[in-house]
């Protein structure tokens, strides 16, 4: 008795569900995969005149599914808009101007790649496929004509790199790369950016040279891998170097080239402080002959000043016709090597001469040391470089020539000496000081200035000349 109430009950249960389903049927009835699709207008022409250079196509998915949307032409050729791309149940609008995933035409020849296309004029039966996730399969037509298109592409007619390796440091040597990319015709967009192993975009500025954005013709690209800015450049490496040009109807084309890096980094240094005393020590030593130089013939070099008094803070008082002599050192605190020039350590000059007359000539790019005094015409007249092929890094680069680099994260002691032959007495005593430069780049204001000290000549001649006797 009790099974018949069970089973009873259970043939009830089945009867109202039954009739819930058959109720929602009734009231709902199944729903095409498809519900609706079509195109705003039927015509356009994409010429970008601002007049139907564009529809805009719509449909309804009443489930889950992969949408595809292929134009195929009357001689049976087909161009893809949309793939086999994912979408859920809901009402779906898009913009259409003609232009589908590249493609090229038979015996056409483009320079690039092109990754987005007007179709060509004519008529076409569009299809709408949706694949719903059970398999189903439904697809949805109809006709869309294209007229009066602004076919030609924005085609990339010159790509070059120069140099293709380089070394953003601030040297002065291979600092920079430049990019040139020639348009074929009038484009919305160009851009040029360097693609990293993850993906990411470094985009690179281009130069002002005259021409207008996105104007037919030449442009040119100027990359340093930002160290202009402060910034430290992407590690070294080869990368993918990629100029992209898109026009007013959407097309878009891409060429690719590569670019290394090598040697690159911001350069840092700074002239450090002794372990005690001042930051710069100064002191008088006489003059001899054999320190004279001139161009391709050094004298002999100085010896730096190393007696413990001379580390004082205490005004120096010399008498003309002697020699200032310093030392300091320089640290080289950057993840790059930093090249260097100039006349070596221990090399002395006459108060009336510059580097040029001892046959050295500033070079872009390379630090030095300098000495200035407040009767200096120039800025830092006097130079050394940061040490001499034996205490430096020697590299020969691709031109030939030997540079000198101090590596990173070393210091070099720098010492040299003016003979102080010119008294003035509107400035005497005078200050004098050093600084760290980076050769048409900057003197830096942390490395300006630096171990001022007070400097007062004594003309002995004078002070030697007995009283006249009546």
């Amino acid at each position: 008795m009790r099974l018949s109430v069970l089973l009873i009950i259970v043939a009830a249960l089945a009867t109202v569900v039954v009739v819930v389903i058959l109720g929602m049927l009734a009231i709902q009835p199944p729903q095409p995969l498809i519900v609706s699709a079509g195109f705003e207008m039927d015509t356009i022409t994409p010429n970008a005149d601002g007049q139907t250079d564009v529809t805009v196509f719509r449909y309804t998915l009443s489930r889950n599914a992969r949408v595809s949307l292929i134009f195929e032409a009357e001689d049976g050729t087909q161009y893809i808009f949309r793939e086999d791309e994912p979408r859920s149940r809901d009402d779906y609008q898009v913009e259409f101007s003609g232009v589908t995933d590249g493609f090229t035409l038979p015996d056409e020849t483009v320079n690039g790649e092109v990754i987005s296309r007007l179709i060509p004029n004519g008529r076409y039966t569009w299809r709408l496929r949706a694949i719903a996730e059970n398999g189903e399969t439904e697809e949805d037509t109809g006709i869309l004509n294209i007229q009066e298109g602004d076919a030609v592409l924005p085609d990339i007619v010159t790509f070059t790199v120069s140099p293709a390796v380089f070394s953003p440091n601030q040297d002065g040597i291979a600092d920079r790369s430049e990019i040139n990319v020639y348009l074929s015709k009038d484009v919305a967009e160009l851009v040029v950016y360097l693609l990293t192993d993850n993906g990411e975009k470094i985009y690179i500025s281009e130069r002002e040279i005259g021409r207008q954005p996105g104007e037919a013709g030449r442009h040119s690209f100027d990359y340093e891998g930002g160290v202009d800015l402060g910034l430290d450049p992407p590690p070294d490496g080869t990368y993918t170097l990629v100029a992209e040009a898109q026009d007013l109807e959407g097309q878009r084309v891409r060429v690719r080239s590569t670019l290394t890096i090598e040697a690159g980094g911001e350069p840092q240094a700074e002239i450090a402080p002794q372990s005690v005393g001042v930051d710069v020590i100064f002191a008088a030593q006489p003059y001899e002959d054999r320190f004279y130089s001139i161009a391709d013939d050094l004298g002999d070099l100085v010896t730096p000043p190393d007696d413990p008094a001379d580390q004082a803070f205490t005004a120096i008082t010399m008498p003309v016709g002697d020699m200032l002599v310093f030392r300091l050192t320089v640290e080289n605190y950057s993840n790059v090597a930093i090249r260097t020039a100039g006349p070596p350590p221990g090399t002395v000059y006459q108060q009336d001469q510059l580097a040029g007359a001892l046959g050295f000539y500033g070079e872009s790019g390379a630090w030095v040391v300098g000495l200035q005094c407040d009767t200096s015409t120039t800025s830092y007249p006097w130079r050394w470089a940061l040490g001499t092929a034996e205490t430096l890094d020697s590299v020969t680069g691709s031109d030939g020539n030997t540079y000198l680099y101090l590596p990173a994260g070393e210091s070099r002691e720098v010492w040299g000496g003016i003979r102080m032959t010119e008294l003035m007495e509107r400035r005497n005593p005078q200050n004098c000081w050093a600084g760290l430069i980076h050769e048409d780049v900057e003197v830096s204001i942390f490395n300006t200035r630096v171990g001022a000290r007070e400097i007062e000549l004594v003309d002995t001649l004078i002070e030697a000349t007995p009283e006249a006797t009546p």
